[in-house]
Formats: C-alpha cells, sequence, structure tokens
C-alpha cells in the first residue's frame, strides 16, 4: 500500500468485517519525538492470545475461504520499515487496539495519505458504524 491512510482502510474494513460498530482512528504526530502513532481501536469481538500471535503473520486468516491475511502483516511490515512496530492488544469478547509505531523522520515511512477522504468513504459506504477520528499534531 502507498500510504498510511489505506492501511487504515483495510484494518477498519477488517474490524467492520469481525463485527464491530465503533471505530476509533487516533493519530499522533510529535516531529520532536520523532513519533507518528496511529491507533486503531474497535469494539468488535476482540482475538485470543493464539489469534494475536498470528496476526502479523500473512499466511494466517480468519476469514473463511481466504489463504491469505494481509492487512495487520502489511501495516507491521510498514511500520518496520519506517523505524517502529505494530502492537495489538486484545482478549475475547474486548475489541482490538492496534498502535502503529513509525519513526516521524524515518526516510522509508510511508506518507500519512488523505485520511480526511479515508474516513469519508468510510463513513459514507458504513453509515451504521460509529467512526471517531482524532488527530494531534504537536500540541494541536
Amino acid at each position: 500500500m502507498q500510504d498510511i491512510s489505506l492501511h487504515i482502510l483495510d484494518i477498519a474494513e477488517n474490524s467492520i468485517r469481525a463485527g464491530a460498530t465503533k471505530i476509533i482512528v487516533d493519530i499522533f504526530e510529535n516531529p520532536g519525538e520523532d513519533l507518528l502513532g496511529v491507533c486503531i481501536t474497535d469494539n468488535g469481538p476482540g482475538m485470543d492470545e493464539e489469534t494475536i500471535r498470528k496476526a502479523t503473520d500473512p499466511f494466517y486468516t480468519s476469514k473463511p475461504g481466504k489463504r491469505v491475511g494481509l492487512g495487520i502483516s502489511l501495516l507491521a511490515q510498514a511500520a518496520r520499515e519506517g523505524g517502529g512496530k505494530l502492537e495489538i492488544e486484545s482478549e475475547p469478547g474486548g475489541g482490538v487496539k492496534l498502535f502503529a509505531r513509525f519513526g516521524y523522520n524515518h526516510p522509508d515511512r510511508k506518507p500519512l495519505g488523505d485520511i480526511q477522504g479515508t474516513m469519508k468513504i468510510l463513513s459514507i459506504t458504513h453509515p451504521e458504524i460509529e467512526f471517531v477520528y482524532q488527530h494531534e499534531k504537536g500540541k494541536e
């Protein structure tokens, strides 16, 4: 994927397919601390420990009839390539929280992209889902 907003779109679509009704997207930009953080939280069915361990494996998917699951694995790869990492917090019945950390000034970090367009597309195509978008840049 060419930019981070497309990763967000993919992860949000996965959350919706899993049964989430609320998705929160938080973006944290702090150039002074060399941090770009993307946190996606949903209220879906959550993951058990084994699923969390397997989630970054591109050859693992929980979708019936599919043999690969690239969404989380590609986001994890993008975070690593951008000088960061991906963390997953979840428990069965407790939703999922994905936090991708990037080096803000890392030369291989993908651009954020059209995050406003991404959120607009999600809102229009899924009016039944509650989306919350928050974006902090420095102290703003």
